[in-house]
């Protein structure tokens, strides 16, 4: 209990607190329309894409997350306009998200070489830093939180559409690429906040593993996102009591507590699978019988 009261004496230590609850809303609601969708490979291009707004607004000595947001949502609606998804053109979008996410790294490489000096502020943003993250910037996930739940509940049918069957969304007569691109610029957003606590370099991991354990307990999608934000808690509490405790990076201590729950989920389902096996009706060869 002393150590409790102690870890939360820390301001820093709060404000991580406060912004790891929130980035697990995030990871629950956005994450699971990211795996049920497979939007796993153009989360990547967008947040390997926003490291060149990144590099250039600390270059322009201007905040770092201005430039990545800004370059994050143009991405988005670059992809949702060119319908990922649609039939036909998943491969020429596919090739779109390469360029985006090449050519973004290597704008931001070239800004943080013309920096003068180190710039371990933007370090942060590859590799992330949960104990950095100011009141502000609680604030800031907080409202963003918010208005996602708030568009959640009143588009919820119809993005629930665009992410299962686009064409047959078209068919019911809905929206689909105006819903697309604000899901993906939901998707991106979310990222960009996702990044200062984990960093670009492991933030898909942080929105793709809590959903992919939940999926393994729910099927109906409102459950996924309510167990999917238990764990993406689970994942960020207990990652920031394992970087306070053993002096670790805290985005690694996240992501790596989150790979050895999926990993003993995965185990667990393997056991099961094998005392069902174990427990079948042989026939006369001892194979199992159906």
């Amino acid at each position: 209990m002393s150590a409790l009261i102690e870890f939360l004496s820390h301001e820093l230590l709060r404000n991580a607190l406060w912004a790891g609850l929130l980035a697990s809303v995030l990871c629950g609601v956005l994450g699971t329309f990211v795996v049920v969708k497979r939007l796993v490979f153009l989360g990547g291009g967008i947040s390997h894409a926003a490291f060149g707004g990144l590099g250039a607004c600390y270059y322009l000595g201007l905040p770092p997350l201005w430039g990545a947001g800004a370059v994050a949502v143009v991405c988005a609606a670059v992809l949702g306009l060119t319908g990922r998804t649609s039939t036909g053109r998943g491969k020429s979008s596919d090739a779109v998200i390469g360029i985006l996410w090449a050519v973004g790294m290597a704008v931001g490489m070239i800004f943080l070489h013309w920096t003068p000096g180190y710039a371990p502020n933007l370090m942060s943003f590859l590799f992330g830093n949960l104990l950095a993250v100011s009141r502000v910037d609680v604030w800031i996930t907080l409202g963003f939180v918010a208005l996602l739940l708030a568009i959640l509940f009143l588009f919820y049918d119809e993005l629930v559409a665009v992410t299962f069957d686009q064409e047959f969304a078209a068919v019911q007569g809905v929206a689909v690429t105006p819903f697309l691109t604000l899901l993906l610029t939901l998707v991106a957003i979310g990222l960009v906040l996702l990044i200062q606590l984990v960093g670009i370099l492991l933030v898909l991991a942080l929105l793709t593993i809590p959903p992919v354990i939940a999926l393994r307990f729910a099927h109906r999608l409102p459950t996924v996102m309510v167990v999917s934000t238990l764990v993406g808690m689970l994942m960020t509490v207990g990652g920031l009591a394992l970087s306070y405790v053993w002096d670790l990076p805290s985005g690694p201590a996240i992501v790596l507590l989150g790979a050895v729950g999926l990993g003993a989920v995965l185990g667990a389902e393997r056991l099961r699978a094998r005392g069902r096996g174990s427990r079948a009706p042989r026939g006369p060869s001892g194979s199992p019988t159906t």
